[in-house]
C-alpha cells in the first residue's frame, strides 16, 4: 500500500513533510549544508552557460537557480532532485529567445508552468513512464548533439556574424567560418575541457566544474593582458541600472518582481498580451510543459534508484508547476530537475530537500558576492562547460548499446527521435517517435495473437467431432490490428464447415475491432448456415459483448462457459 500511495499522492512539499517525519537534528542539517555548499558551487557557472546558451544574460540563469530552485525543492515530490536551467531546455528556448526575446520566453515559462500544474491536477504524474526509453535516449541524443554543435563557434572563437535557424545551415556557416578560428580561445576552451575531464580522477571531494572554470578564468586573463582578446562575460554582456550607470557582465542586483510581459520583446520593447501572442506561444510552452515533466520524472526515478526511496510523481510536477509558474516573474527562465545535479546533491551527502534551498542561497550569495568577477569568465571556458554537460546528457554509451542490441523496432525509434530533433525540433521528435513506437508495438502484440484447429488434440478434444464439425483456440488480444487477421484465417480454415467452437480462454482483450469482427463472423455463420459455439470467454471480453448487447442468435450462435460444456451440446455422431 505505500507504494501504491506514493503513485498516486499529490501533496504540497511531500518530498519535504517526508524527509521531516523522519526527524530532523544538527547532524541533518550539517549534511545538508556540505551537499548544498557543493552543489552550489557547481550550479554558479552551470546555470550563467546555459543562460547564455538559452539565448538570455548569464543572470537570468542565476535568477532560476535561486527561485525555481528554492520553491520547487519546498514544493516538490522528489527528496534529492535539484531544480533550475537545464541543458535539455536549450535547444526550445533559444528559438523562443530569438523570436519572441525574453519577455516571450518568460511569458511561455509560465504558460508550461500552468500546464504541469493541470498535469498534477489530473494526476497524470505516472503516464511519463509510458513513453519508450528509445525515444527518450533518441530526443536527448539529439538535444545534445544539437547544444554541443551551438558551443563549437565560442569553443573555436569563430567569428560568425548570425546563426542559421536550422541545422545543416548551422553547420555549413560553422565549417565556412573554421578560418577564422582563435587559437587562444580554443586554448582555454582545451584546458578546461582537459580539467573537467582529469579532474574527477583525482578523486577529491571538490567538484571539478571549479578548478576547470577557475584555471580558464586565469588563462583568459593572461591572455587578455597579453592583447590576444579572449571573449569573456563581461565583454560579451553588459546592462544598464535605473539611474543611467552602466556595466559590462552582471548587474549586482537580486532578482526581484516584474511582470513577464513587461520584459524586452524581439525589438527590445515591452510585448502587449494579446490572444494571437497566446496562440504564438502556445506550441512552444506545451513541449516545455512536456519535456519538464519527462527531465523532472527521470531525474526523480533515477535518484530512487540510487537511494531506494520512493517519489511521488504527481507531487513532483504540482512542484515544477508552481515553480515555474512563479519564476518567471522573478526573472528566471524555464527550470526543471537536473539529473546531474541532483545525483551531485545525494553523493554530497544530502538528506533532505533543504539540501537544494542551501543551494539556491548558495547561488545567491554568488550573485551578490560574486558579481563583479564573474565578469571575468571566459566564453570558452563556459562552452567547454557545455560540451562535457551535453556528453553526459546524450548517454552515448547506452544509446550505442540499444544499437547493437536491440529489436529492430527499438533502434528505428531511436534513429528516428534522434534524426528529427536535430533536423527539426523535440516535439515533432516526440510526437513522431511515440507514434511508431506504438504502431511497432501494436505490430509486435499483433503478431502474438494465433489461431490454431485443435479438432485433433484429445487432451482438449478428447471425443471424437461429429463430421463437419471444426474447434478453434485462438490466443492472445483480439483488437484492431490483429482480429481481421484472425477472422480471415478462421474463414480460409473453415470452408464448408457445418459448425465450429470457438475456444477462446487464450484472449484476455477484446476491443471494438475485435467485437465487429466477430459480428461479421456471427453474419457470415448465419448466412452460409454454419453454427458458431463460443467457449471459455475470459472477464474483459466476456464485459465487452454484455456491454455491447451482443446476444445468441436463434439458431447460430451460443455461448458457453467452458469448453466442455460446448462439446457436450454438439449433435451426436
Amino acid at each position: 500500500m505505500p507504494h501504491r500511495a506514493h503513485l498516486f499522492s499529490l501533496k504540497l512539499a511531500f518530498a519535504l513533510r517526508e524527509a521531516l517525519a523522519e526527524g530532523y537534528g544538527p547532524a541533518r542539517l550539517l549534511k545538508d549544508v556540505l551537499a548544498g555548499l557543493t552543489v552550489g558551487i557547481i550550479a554558479i557557472p552551470l546555470s550563467m552557460a546555459l543562460a547564455i546558451a538559452s539565448g538570455v544574460p548569464p543572470q537570468y540563469g542565476l535568477y532560476t537557480a535561486i527561485i525555481a530552485g528554492t520553491l520547487i525543492a519546498l514544493s516538490g515530490g522528489s527528496r534529492f532532485s535539484i531544480s533550475g536551467p537545464t541543458a535539455a531546455f536549450v535547444v526550445i528556448l533559444y528559438p523562443i529567445a530569438q523570436q519572441f526575446g525574453l519577455g516571450g520566453l518568460l511569458l511561455a515559462s509560465t504558460m508550461a508552468g500552468a500546464m504541469l500544474l493541470l498535469m498534477a491536477l489530473l494526476r497524470l504524474g505516472r503516464l511519463i513512464e509510458y513513453i519508450p526509453e528509445a525515444v527518450t535516449l533518441g530526443f536527448t541524443g539529439g538535444i545534445a548533439v544539437v547544444i554541443a554543435t551551438l558551443q563549437l563557434k565560442d569553443f573555436f572563437g569563430l567569428t560568425l556574424t548570425q546563426m542559421p535557424e536550422d541545422y545543416l545551415h548551422k553547420v555549413l556557416a560553422l565549417i565556412e567560418a573554421l578560418p577564422t578560428a582563435h587559437w587562444p580561445s580554443l586554448l582555454v576552451a582545451g584546458l578546461t575541457l582537459a580539467m573537467l575531464l582529469i579532474w574527477p580522477k583525482l578523486k577529491t571531494p571538490v567538484p571539478p566544474h571549479l578548478p576547470a572554470v577557475l584555471l580558464g578564468t586565469v588563462v583568459a586573463y593572461a591572455l587578455n593582458l597579453m592583447g590576444l582578446d579572449v571573449a569573456t562575460i563581461g565583454s560579451r554582456f553588459s546592462y544598464v541600472l535605473a539611474d543611467g550607470s552602466q556595466g559590462a557582465g552582471i548587474p549586482p542586483l537580486l532578482p526581484h518582481f516584474s511582470l513577464p510581459w513587461l520584459q524586452a520583446g524581439p525589438d527590445g520593447q515591452p510585448l502587449e498580451l494579446s490572444w494571437g501572442l497566446f496562440k504564438a506561444l502556445l506550441p512552444a510552452a506545451f513541449a516545455i510543459a512536456m519535456l519538464g515533466a519527462i527531465e523532472s520524472l527521470l531525474c526523480a526515478v533515477v535518484l530512487d534508484g540510487m537511494t531506494g526511496r520512493r517519489h511521488s510523481a504527481n507531487s513532483e510536477l504540482l512542484g515544477q508547476g508552481i515553480g515555474n509558474i512563479i519564476t518567471p516573474f522573478f526573472g528566471g527562465i524555464t527550470a526543471t530537475a537536473a539529473i546531474a545535479r541532483s545525483t551531485a546533491n545525494f553523493r554530497a551527502g544530502a538528506s533532505s530537500p533543504l539540501a537544494a534551498v542551501i543551494h539556491a542561497l548558495v547561488v545567491l550569495l554568488g550573485l551578490v558576492l560574486l558579481g563583479p568577477w564573474l565578469a571575468y569568465l571566459p566564453m570558452p571556458a563556459m562552452a567547454a562547460l557545455l560540451m562535457l554537460v551535453a556528453w553526459n546528457m546524450s548517454e552515448a554509451p547506452k544509446s550505442l548499446k540499444m544499437l547493437k542490441s536491440a529489436p529492430k523496432g527499438d533502434i528505428w525509434v531511436l534513429v528516428t527521435c534522434f534524426s528529427l530533433t536535430v533536423l527539426f525540433d523535440m516535439v515533432v521528435a516526440i510526437t513522431a517517435g511515440i507514434l511508431l513506437a506504438c504502431v511497432l508495438f501494436m505490430k509486435d502484440l499483433a503478431a502474438m495473437t494465433r489461431i490454431s484447429d485443435i479438432s485433433g488434440n484429445r487432451r482438449q478434444v478428447p471425443n471424437p467431432l461429429p463430421p463437419g464439425w471444426h474447434v478453434f483456440k485462438i490466443s492472445g488480444p483480439l483488437f484492431f490490428a490483429a482480429a481481421d487477421r484472425i477472422f480471415g484465417e478462421l474463414a480460409a480454415m473453415s470452408r464448408d464447415a457445418k459448425g465450429l467452437v470457438l475456444y477462446m480462454d487464450g484472449v484476455p482483450l477484446l476491443d471494438a475491432g475485435g467485437l465487429a469482427a466477430l459480428n461479421k463472423l456471427v453474419e457470415r455463420c448465419q448466412k452460409e448456415q454454419t453454427q458458431l459455439l463460443i467457449a471459455d470467454l475470459q472477464f474483459q471480453p466476456l464485459k465487452t459483448l454484455a456491454r455491447a448487447k451482443v446476444a445468441p442468435v436463434e439458431g447460430v450462435s451460443r455461448f458457453y462457459p467452458t469448453l466442455q460444456g460446448a462439446l457436450e451440446s454438439l449433435p451426436a455422431q
